[in-house]
């Protein structure tokens, strides 16, 4: 099975997570993937895989080598954004990718426009999946499951091929910050690993926004509009008032780089009661946690102009930069930035603007990074992957293994 064909099966199963939910894996049809992958390891001579009860999928590709060198891992997450639909996903292929605009969807008026997404200049010439505009894509991450998977099947095909122990994982729930709760480390047993889970594969990721969310909760007090004076507070506008004391030039759409934010990601509500949820971001962790002092402050400040407890904010931290315990290692990043230019890849080392499961993984004991695989505008209809640069990721990866026998 080719790239390609690898990946438009795995779009065709309906991955998404469910951030409400309580199980784990938050969502059951994950597990279809799951299975699907394990067979298909088999299959190709990976004899341990195996999918826990967590829906976590394991796998070894034993050493062929003598002289063992670090154990590599690879992982990748099964899971799809529950920000936009996710199933019955039609893929379009675009071939030498001219730069014109690509249509989409006709009747959506749909389209992918340079002029509006000038990534795509950076990838003239290049093979491309798109959606058909009516759901996500789903290469982020399969773009990363199918990278992997051609180049486990590459080693196993190719006995020539010397390397170490290497270790493969797919995990759920990655879109929902819970990828790796369940993560079994020392079964994993990898010296470091990289996430396959990106952009541009000439980028590399070993910074990652520290991350907290936080749930604020209004409770007004609900009177008949016709006796209301001096009596109702709406707990909307006071919902709106908090939200307009916290930094304006401090949200998603006006910040960039190392720039951190407040995302207002929903609110619901009523007279009565009415619920605001966000994330809080930055690279910086002093200053994360000013963003998180800011929302108590504000709180605080309308309690106390309000006369009661009216406002409750709960702050909870999601994850946090890998970037110090990198550092520790950075010739993890140094051999895959060897790799990279080995394989007419200039690499480039930029920073997260959102989390990934080698963060955490980072935290549990396994320095992790993250690479790429050609996908861009991840969670929505204008979603599309280079298969170009999926099929050159499987030869950076490769190539990092071979620098790695000793």
């Amino acid at each position: 099975m080719n790239i390609e064909e690898r990946f438009l099966k795995y779009v065709s199963f309906d991955t998404q997570s469910d951030p409400k939910s309580e199980t784990a894996p938050s969502t059951m049809k994950q597990l279809e993937l799951g299975k699907a992958l394990v067979e298909e390891m088999k299959e190709i001579g990976i004899e341990n895989a195996q999918l826990d009860e967590y829906g976590i999928v394991y796998g070894t590709i034993p050493a062929n080598n003598n002289a063992q060198g670090h154990v590599i891992g690879f992982v990748a997450h099964m899971d799809t954004s529950p920000d936009a639909a996710g199933h019955n996903i039609h893929p379009q292929i675009i071939r030498d990718y001219s730069g014109d605009t690509i249509v989409l969807n006709k009747d959506k008026k749909l389209s992918l426009d340079p002029h509006d997404f000038p990534e795509l200049l950076n990838v003239l010439h290049h093979d491309l999946i798109t959606t058909d505009g009516t759901t996500l894509l789903g290469a982020d991450d399969k773009a990363g499951v199918a990278v992997i998977m051609q180049m486990a099947e590459y080693i196993l095909t190719h006995p020539e091929f010397k390397h170490n122990d290497i270790q493969i994982a797919f995990t759920p729930d990655e879109e929902v910050g819970r990828g790796t709760e369940h993560f079994d480390v020392e079964r994993f047993h990898a010296d470091y690993a990289y996430t396959v889970d990106g952009g541009d594969i000439s980028e590399i990721e070993y910074e990652n926004f520290n991350a907290f969310s936080a749930v604020v909760e209004v409770t007004g007090k609900s009177i008949h509009p016709g006796s209301a004076k001096n009596a109702m507070v709406n707990s909307i506008h006071i919902a709106q008032e908090f939200d307009a004391m916290l930094p304006i030039h401090a949200r998603p759409e006006s910040t960039e780089g190392y720039e951190g934010f407040n995302h207002l990601h929903d609110i619901h509500g009523n007279c009565e009661k009415t619920v605001m949820e966000y994330i809080i971001r930055n690279h910086d962790l002093d200053l994360a946690k000013k963003q998180c002092q800011d929302f108590l402050n504000i709180a605080d400040f309308l309690n106390q102009k309000y006369g009661y407890s009216l406002v409750n904010v709960t702050i909870e931290q999601s994850y946090l930069n890998m970037k110090e315990h990198i550092l520790e290692n950075m010739y993890i990043v140094d051999n895959a930035m060897k790799a990279m230019k080995e394989c007419q890849v200039e690499p480039r080392a930029v920073p997260i603007r959102g989390g990934t499961d080698g963060a955490n993984l980072t935290y549990m004991g396994l320095p992790c990074p993250n690479l790429g695989t050609g996908g861009y505008n991840y969670h929505g209809p204008f979603e599309y992957v280079s298969l170009t640069m999926m099929k050159k990721q499987v030869e950076v990866l490769l190539k990092i293994l071979e620098n790695n026998v000793k």
